[in-house]
């Protein structure tokens, strides 16, 4: 069994929220909902049928299609801002103004309209720098 060997790339796209930041991400395959789909007092996903279900958020780059639900979904990611238990930086693929205004309450760094979808290139565990104000996405994947 050999183990394959990605080497780093950009992706460039459109900002939402700028600002700088690196870290690790999270990728979700599955739009996330905010009301009743994340624990904002944990930054824990609780959606029972989500692939990323009772997994953690905070401190990482949430990497997913977009936003689900109503629009209580940005009321939500900023609790987990005034909690402290906000990702700290958002790519999606699916501009919303659900999303977007997530993004922004939250305060995070964060990009969207990407020139390959994010979801499929970038990896769980993979380092990620955004710098947003530019629209550029580094990613280095994990070994």
């Amino acid at each position: 069994m050999t183990q394959e060997t990605r080497a780093p790339f950009v992706l460039r796209g459109r900002t939402v929220v700028p600002g700088v930041v690196e870290g690790e991400a999270l990728v979700s395959h599955e739009t996330i909902s905010g009301w009743g789909g994340i624990d904002p007092a944990t930054g824990t996903i609780v959606e029972r049928r989500h692939e990323l279900h009772g997994v953690c958020f905070t401190g990482k780059i949430l990497v997913f299609p977009g936003a689900k639900g109503s629009s209580g979904w940005s009321g939500f990611f900023q609790t987990t801002r005034l909690l402290g238990t906000a990702p700290i930086g958002m790519i999606f693929t699916v501009t919303t103004t659900k999303a977007a205004l997530g993004a922004v309450v939250t305060r995070v760094p964060a990009v969207t309209d990407l020139d390959q979808d994010p979801v499929t290139v970038i990896r769980t565990g993979d380092h990620v720098r955004i710098d947003a104000g530019r629209g550029i996405v580094e990613v280095t994947p994990a070994s």
